[in-house]
């Protein structure tokens, strides 16, 4: 999912790739259901990693749920990271008062219902709305597959997870300097997520790509790539 953006930074970074437990290629019998119950989890498993292959603080570049989770890690350990850049985050899906995540919690109920009788139809109904992009069908086609060879049992206990979650909270807390990356239209993160995630994240910084879809670093990569690196070379690191 990053093969266009890595070739623009590994000649100048140490650059680690990996999958979250339960997703990829990653070994599926390390998948704790309790532990992987909270984002906290896979905060955790980044951690580990950092410890093991970071020589100094690193640069965490995460999508979605995953930069949430980086986000969590930099709280818990603020010395290890130099900077958190996060593309389509969100820390709440769901609507709340003046807070406007994109659903309601009957939407994400609906959603997840859906998800628990046809796993397989879900991910080929949802696939092509989360992706965007109509003009390029073919990442649309690839997140369907990747969706698809998800063990269903993880991959519903790993949205329902996700899709409950909120985080609103411990956006004060982030002490790392943060990039919020997002697209223009996005089904799963609106406008108005990043402009919250903005103001609540002390010195935080928010970059819209123009792109539809949740996946701008596939569908748009070029502009993606171009605001990363505005704002890295705006960092004193």
């Amino acid at each position: 999912m990053w093969r266009f953006l890595v070739p623009s930074f590994g000649d100048r970074y140490k650059t680690i790739l990996f999958d979250l437990v339960g997703s990829g290629k990653s070994d599926l019998t390390a998948y704790d259901y309790d532990k992987y119950g909270s984002l906290h989890g896979y905060a955790s498993d980044l951690l580990e990693l950092i410890d093991e292959f970071a020589s100094g603080p690193v640069i965490y570049i995460g999508h979605s749920v995953s930069a949430m989770i980086g986000m969590l890690a930099a709280i818990e350990a603020p010395h290890r990271f130099s900077a958190n850049i996060m593309v389509g985050p969100s820390p709440s899906f769901i609507n709340d008062d003046d807070y406007v995540g994109g659903f309601t919690r009957s939407d994400i109920d609906g959603l997840l219902e859906t998800l628990e009788s046809n796993y397989l139809g879900w991910s080929s109904t949802m696939a092509p709305a989360i992706m965007g992009s109509p003009e390029q069908p073919e990442l649309s086609a690839e997140l369907t597959n990747s969706f698809c060879r998800t063990d269903p049992s993880i991959a519903k206990h790993f949205a329902r997870v996700t899709f409950l979650a909120d985080h609103r909270a411990d956006l004060e807390r982030v002490t790392t300097p943060t990039l919020i990356l997002q697209s223009s239209d996005d089904l799963l993160a609106p406008l108005g997520v990043g402009q919250y995630m903005k103001r609540r994240i002390p010195g935080s910084t928010l970059s819209i790509v123009e792109n539809v879809g949740h996946c701008p670093h596939l569908s748009a990569p070029c502009a993606s790539i171009d605001a990363t690196d505005a704002f890295l070379r705006g960092l004193d690191l």
